[in-house]
């Protein structure tokens, strides 16, 4: 499984990559916000930034709503640098530019997705990524696990390509369950992936060691 971090931040990304398992990016207006980036240019220079950290994929989110809009935004986006997706949401217009951009040769991450059958309307337009919002759908009192179930089976009935991006993970367990369902990607805050390092016998076993060795010294 691909893991991405869900961030803005250069310096977790940069942790991130530096930690040796980062396989890409995702970010969006909101994230932008969140680090003090606003305004089109800095916006612009910030996702360079990110894809000059990164070996990996790096979506970058549309603005706009309408079919002219994202078809617009999306060719500028997709035209800054070889790394970046363009991040469209699910909806009719959306669908309808995925299709455009699959036929241009522009990959495609269709998001904001919370049903197996937004997922397949993705897979059929063409999109790269679909990423299902499984701590969203937790907050709902909804299985967001059991969407990923349903669109992995669905995917692999009919041989299509899109992978799936489990999006709004909270924590490592999302991870571990993601991956024993078949999800392709993770995007995940920095923390999450860092807990996945964490556990209390292996603490304590490295503390045992490190007392043991000292009597060698």
């Amino acid at each position: 499984m691909k893991f991405f971090i869900d961030t803005a931040d250069l310096a977790q990304i940069k942790e991130a990559q530096d930690l040796g398992v980062l396989d890409g990016v995702t970010t969006n207006p909101s994230l932008m916000a969140k680090v003090g980036i606003s305004g089109q240019e800095a916006v612009t220079k910030h996702y360079l930034d990110i894809c000059n950290i990164v070996t990996g994929d790096v979506s970058a989110e549309v603005i706009a709503t309408d079919y002219a809009g994202i078809i617009k935004e999306g060719e500028k986006l997709a035209a800054l640098h070889k790394q970046i997706v363009v991040k469209v949401p699910m909806i009719k217009d959306g669908i309808k530019a995925i299709k455009y951009f699959s036929e241009k040769g522009i990959r495609t991450n269709c998001t904001l997705v919370f049903s197996a059958g937004q997922a397949l309307l993705a897979a059929k337009a063409g999109a790269t990524y679909v990423s299902p919002f499984i701590g969203r759908l937790d907050d709902v009192s909804t299985d967001g696990l059991n969407l990923i179930a349903e669109i992995r089976l669905i995917y692999d009935n009919y041989g299509y390509n899109t992978q799936i991006l489990a999006a709004s993970v909270r924590h490592p367990m999302h991870i571990i369950d993601c991956a024993k369902l078949g999800a392709d990607v993770a995007t995940c805050p920095l923390s999450a992936i860092l807990a996945l390092l964490k556990h209390p016998l292996t603490d304590n076993g490295l503390a045992q060691f490190l007392e043991d060795a000292k009597k060698f010294q």
